[in-house]
C-alpha cells in the first residue's frame, strides 16, 4: 500500500508516538476494504506501540484510532489517503500521546465544551480545503471524550450522499443535522459550538493595548507587513478570520519566483510558521465590522471587540466574484461551485460549465476536463482572456467547448440541484439552454472592503482601496496592501511586495508622528513656562 519512501517518512512520524493505541479496521472482501486493510497493517507493522484488530462499524471500509482500551473518537470511513493523510498521521499521533501545537488556551476550551457532540464530514480526497476541517474535528474528538468525528470519503458512499443532497464539500454534520459547509478554522467551529466564547473572547479583545502597527488580513500582503513591521521590533498585531486567505484555495503555484512549484496550503503553513518567529500577536477567527479615526485608529470587530492601533495596514484581500443571476445563490453547493479542485470530483461523468475565460476559469475547466463527461466555457466578451499556452491546451481536449459573447443569465434547477444554465449570446440575442449538472464560477474577484464603506476612506467604483506608492491610504496612519487596493495586478509575489511597503510606511509614520508630538509637547511647555 505504502511505498518504501513513504513508510520511511510515517516510521520518523510514528517514533513521536508516547502512548500506545489501536487501529479497528471495519472491512469486507470489496476492492477499496482489502486497500485500507493493507494500509492499516502497513502502518502498524512500524510501530511496535499500534496494534491492529478488526471490528464492524455502521460504515465499511473503515478504520478507527484509539489510545489503547478507550473507546474510538476519530474514524475515517474511506482511504485517508491523497490530502488527508496528513489527517491519518496527526490523528496517528495525538491518540499516541504527542502534543498538539495548537494555542493551549483554545485546547483547554475544547477541554470544557459541555454537551455531547457526533460530528461527521464528508470529503473528496482531491479537496484541499477539507483536510483542515477533518483535522479541527479530530483534534477535538481527542481533546474532549465528549466528541466524536468521522471523516466521510463521499466517493466510497455515494448513497449517502445522495441521500443527503451533498454536491460540495467539505460538509459538516453535527448529530445528523448539517453543522456548517466550506472551510473552516478550529477557532470558527469551537465559537459556533462554544456559544459563550465569542462574548468572552471580545472582553479579552477589548482590553488589550494598542497596537503600534495592526495588520488586518491573514494573505500573503498581511504576512508581509506583520514580519516587516515585528523586524523593526515595535508592537505587531494580526487579526483575520483565517490564516493565508485567497491563497489557501489554490492548488498549484507555479509563478512564486525560487520555488518552481508549491500548493496554497503549504504556502500557508509557512507564512503562518513565519509570522509566529516574531512574535506578532495572531487573533484569527474574527471579521472586521469598521474601522474609525480619532487620536488612535480603531477596528471594530463583528464580534463585539475593539482593537486599537497607532498605524494600520488593511491587508484584507478578495473573494470570488458571483454571478449574480437568478438560481445562483439557491444552488450554491447543490452544483453551484467555485472550486473546481474541491467538487469537481462530485460531477464525475456529468456534463459542467465554467463560467469565466480567465486564467482561473480555463485551469478550472482543463482540471475538470479529466474528471466530468463534458465541460462548456462561457465566456461574456469576444475573446478568451487566459494565457495562450493554457488556451492552447483546452481546444486541444475533446471534452471541452468554448463559447464566447455568452451572457449567463440563470441558474436552472429542479428545487434539489442544478439540471441547466440559460444564457444570450451577445451578438444575436439569442437566448440558449445548457442541460448540465453543475456551474463553476470563475469570474475573477471582489475586494473584501464592505466594512469600510462609511470609513471615509477613498475606493475607487470597484470598492478597491486608493493607495499610494507607499501604501498609504487617505486616511493618516492608515496603509493598505495586495488584492483589496488598486494595485493593477493581483499575484501573489506582488501582494507579498506590497505588504512589505505598506509595513514599511506604516513605521516612517510611526517615526514621523512620535516627533511631532514631541515638538507639540515642547512647544505647548514653553508656552506655559512664558
Amino acid at each position: 500500500m505504502l511505498d518504501a519512501n513513504v513508510k520511511k517518512q510515517l516510521d520518523t512520524y510514528l517514533q513521536n508516538i508516547v502512548t500506545p493505541i489501536e487501529i479497528s479496521v471495519s472491512a469486507d472482501s470489496s476492492p477499496k476494504a482489502v486497500e485500507l486493510n493493507n494500509l492499516a497493517s502497513d502502518i502498524s507493522n512500524l510501530s511496535d506501540k499500534i496494534t491492529l484488530k478488526q471490528e464492524s462499524r455502521s460504515r465499511t471500509p473503515s478504520m478507527a484510532i484509539a489510545p489503547a482500551g478507550e473507546r474510538p473518537r476519530v474514524s475515517f470511513a474511506g482511504i485517508p489517503m491523497g490530502h488527508e493523510f496528513t489527517s491519518l498521521v496527526l490523528a496517528l499521533l495525538q491518540a499516541g500521546g504527542h502534543p498538539s501545537k495548537v494555542d493551549p488556551t483554545l485546547q483547554e476550551q475544547i477541554r470544557n465544551i459541555p454537551g455531547e457532540f457526533h460530528f461527521e464530514t464528508y470529503i473528496s480526497l482531491s479537496c484541499q480545503n477539507c483536510p483542515d476541517v477533518v483535522q479541527a474535528l479530530n483534534l477535538m474528538a481527542n481533546l474532549n471524550p465528549n466528541i466524536t468525528h468521522e471523516m466521510i470519503d463521499g466517493a466510497l458512499f455515494q448513497e449517502e450522499v445522495d441521500e443527503r443532497q451533498i454536491m460540495a464539500v467539505p460538509a459538516v454534520y453535527l448529530n445528523g443535522e448539517h453543522f456548517a459547509q466550506g472551510r473552516m478554522s478550529l477557532e470558527e467551529i469551537v465559537g459556533k459550538v462554544d456559544t459563550g466564547a465569542a462574548a468572552r473572547n471580545a472582553e479579552e479583545l477589548s482590553e488589550r493595548a494598542p497596537y503600534d502597527v495592526l495588520v488586518l488580513g491573514g494573505g500573503p500582503a498581511g504576512a508581509a507587513a506583520a514580519i516587516y513591521a515585528a523586524r523593526k521590533g515595535i508592537r505587531t498585531g494580526l487579526v483575520a478570520e483565517r490564516f493565508g486567505g485567497q491563497v489557501m484555495d489554490t492548488v498549484g503555484i507555479e509563478n512564486f519566483i525560487s520555488v518552481p512549484y508549491t500548493e496554497g496550503p503549504k504556502l500557508t503553513a509557512s507564512l503562518e510558521q513565519h509570522v509566529k518567529e516574531y512574535g506578532v500577536d495572531i487573533i484569527t477567527g474574527q471579521r472586521a465590522a469598521a474601522l474609525t479615526c480619532d487620536k488612535m485608529i480603531e477596528l471594530q470587530l463583528e464580534s463585539g471587540a475593539t482593537l486599537a492601533g497607532k498605524s494600520v495596514v488593511l491587508a484584507t484581500g478578495a473573494r470570488w466574484r458571483e454571478l449574480g443571476v437568478p438560481g445562483e445563490a439557491e444552488y450554491r453547493t447543490k452544483g453551484v461551485a467555485y472550486c473546481p479542485h474541491c467538487d469537481g470530483p462530485f460531477f464525475k461523468g456529468k456534463h459542467v460549465a465554467v463560467i469565466g475565460g480567465g486564467n482561473s476559469g480555463i485551469e478550472a475547466a482543463i482540471d475538470l476536463a479529466g474528471i466530468v463527461k463534458h465541460v462548456t466555457v462561457l465566456e461574456f466578451a469576444d475573446t478568451l482572456r487566459a494565457d495562450e499556452v493554457l488556451v492552447r491546451k483546452a481546444r486541444s481536449m475533446a471534452n471541452i467547448d468554448i463559447i464566447t459573447n455568452a451572457q449567463t443569465t440563470e441558474v436552472l434547477g429542479d428545487g434539489d440541484k442544478v439540471n441547466g444554465l440559460q444564457y444570450t449570446d451577445r451578438v444575436s440575442g439569442e437566448s440558449n439552454k445548457l442541460e448540465l449538472a453543475g456551474v463553476f464560477v470563475q469570474i475573477g474577484l471582489v475586494p473584501n472592503t464592505e466594512f469600510l464603506r462609511d470609513s471615509g476612506l477613498e475606493m475607487n467604483r470597484m470598492g478597491e482601496i486608493e493607495i499610494d506608492s507607499r501604501g498609504a491610504t487617505s486616511m493618516p496612519g492608515v496603509f493598505a496592501a495586495g488584492d483589496a487596493t488598486t494595485v493593477p495586478y493581483k499575484q501573489i509575489v506582488i501582494s507579498m511586495g506590497a505588504g512589505a511597503t505598506a509595513a514599511l510606511g506604516a513605521f516612517d509614520h510611526l517615526i514621523r508622528a512620535s516627533v511631532t508630538d514631541t515638538n507639540s509637547q515642547e512647544e505647548e511647555a514653553l508656552s506655559m513656562a512664558s
